[in-house]
């Protein structure tokens, strides 16, 4: 038995306004086309679904028990087409997935995505906040921050901020101990690394002149908690390599003191927006995309 969703429209429209003319009205047809499909519907099933009289319909025993079971089917339907009608056309809606880097996405993206679903009450968001790698297509995630230099993949990158590294160091630090004022008397001072950097004592800068200098640094404190080394740099223990976004705040208030401005770090990196395609991406991506792109075209730890 072949199903016509326009005869089930038809009835379904002859159920809610009861009578042909008003169930014409509500689907844009004729009074005709109506019992024609009406018609139809009946003979297919093989059983009367409508009273008739001179002025109004009314359902038969048949006709109530088919409505109960294909009108909330028919809503479902309508409701997918809709919703994924909405997703082509860029409307914001839909269950989100996303995957940001630890304390970056703490720090700066948590406050915009509270933003955006307060904007967008269409979407539901899953966060994760962690700095392990993730797999976005293997473990189904919608969108992934990313920091630093991206390596070639089948993934689609959209660099929406630059990130600076630096050196810095407390001003009691700097005072105890003898000036820097090229990247090899770093030799000469507690450094603080990140043990998750390879090689993790070796700092690299841009001379002058173009070139690159590799400096061994003297490794006081090493760690993968970035946290950890900025109280280490607070309490004054040492030199730390970071980065701007991490240490802005401290930087501002004078707590921290870039070391060595005229020889910055060697690094490309940037701050990116990845997903697994740009074709077709689901209005609800394409939207956070957007959203986030905007509030750091003008870094907020730069402000």
């Amino acid at each position: 038995m072949q199903t016509d969703l326009d005869e089930i429209r038809a009835f379904l429209a002859l159920a809610h306004a009861g009578s042909f003319l008003g169930a014409g009205k509500l689907i844009n047809r004729d009074p005709a086309v109506v019992t024609r499909r009406l018609h139809g519907l009946e003979q297919r099933l093989g059983v009367r679904l409508v009273e008739r009289t001179t002025r109004r319909v009314a359902l038969t025993e048949a006709g109530q028990a088919y409505l109960a079971r294909v009108g909330p089917m028919v809503e479902g339907l309508e409701a997918a087409e809709r919703e994924v009608a909405g997703l082509g056309a860029g409307e914001a809606r839909g269950h989100l997935r996303i995957t940001l880097p630890g304390s970056f996405g703490r720090m700066w993206i948590a406050p915009m995505l509270i933003d955006f679903l307060l904007a967008h009450p269409a979407v539901s968001m899953e966060a994760n906040v962690e700095n392990r790698f993730i797999d976005l297509v293997a473990e189904g995630y919608d969108l992934a921050i990313r920091l630093g230099e991206l390596p070639d993949s089948r993934l689609v990158a959209r660099r929406v901020a630059d990130r600076r590294r630096l050196i810095c160091a407390s001003p009691a630090y700097l005072a105890r101990h003898p000036a820097i004022a090229e990247p090899q008397h770093l030799q000469g001072h507690a450094c603080l690394c990140n043990s998750e950097r390879t090689p993790v004592n070796q700092w690299r800068f841009k001379k002058p002149d173009g070139g690159i200098q590799a400096v061994t640094v003297n490794q006081r404190m090493a760690s993968g908690d970035s946290e950890l080394l900025v109280k280490a740099a607070l309490a004054g223990l040492g030199v730390m390599h970071t980065s701007d976004w991490y240490v802005s705040q401290y930087l501002a208030s004078g707590e921290l003191v870039e070391v060595l401005p005229a020889y910055p770090i060697a690094d490309k990196g940037a701050v990116y927006l990845v997903t697994p395609a740009a074709a077709g991406m689901p209005g609800k991506t394409r939207a956070f995309s957007d959203w986030i792109a905007g509030r750091l075209q003008s870094p907020p730890w730069l402000v």
